[in-house]
């Protein structure tokens, strides 16, 4: 969610991390996917979960950051019956569509940031943030 100091980065094979979802299971529908991956910070270790919003737009593989750009809430997909299609942010009322674009008139002022994917042996892979490359 916020600037990391580089003792605190993740370290993992190529700086992705290996989901327990598999690549063949993905599709059009985002689903969330939790991972797991050891920060170091100084001498401390601890592991930490994160999500992402994982769908097949086409052939591409895409994933979302869950965290919200207006005030860091994590937004949920259909978490509004008024709009099932859309990522929505109980917070504050933030919307987002399907490609994390936010919705003009609600309170985000950016889109949702995107995950690097890659495949490994059949598996989803996550690595570093981006800035959202669909919209």
């Amino acid at each position: 969610r916020f600037a990391i100091d580089p003792a605190l980065q993740v370290k993992a094979e190529g700086d992705f991390v290996q989901t327990s979802t598999k690549i063949a299971d993905i599709t059009e529908e985002p689903v969330k996917v939790d991972f797991t991956f050891e920060q170091v910070d100084a001498w401390y270790k601890s592991d930490v979960t994160e999500a992402a919003w994982v769908y097949k737009n086409g052939d591409t593989i895409v994933a979302l950051s869950p965290v919200c750009k207006h005030l860091g809430c994590t937004v949920n997909w259909a978490g509004d019956s008024a709009h099932p299609d859309q990522f929505f942010c109980a917070c504050h009322g933030g919307r987002y569509e399907k490609t994390g674009k936010n919705i003009p008139g609600t309170p985000p002022t950016g889109p949702l940031d995107e995950y690097e994917v890659a495949e490994k042996d059949g598996y989803l892979m996550l690595g570093k943030k981006i800035a959202n490359t669909l919209v």
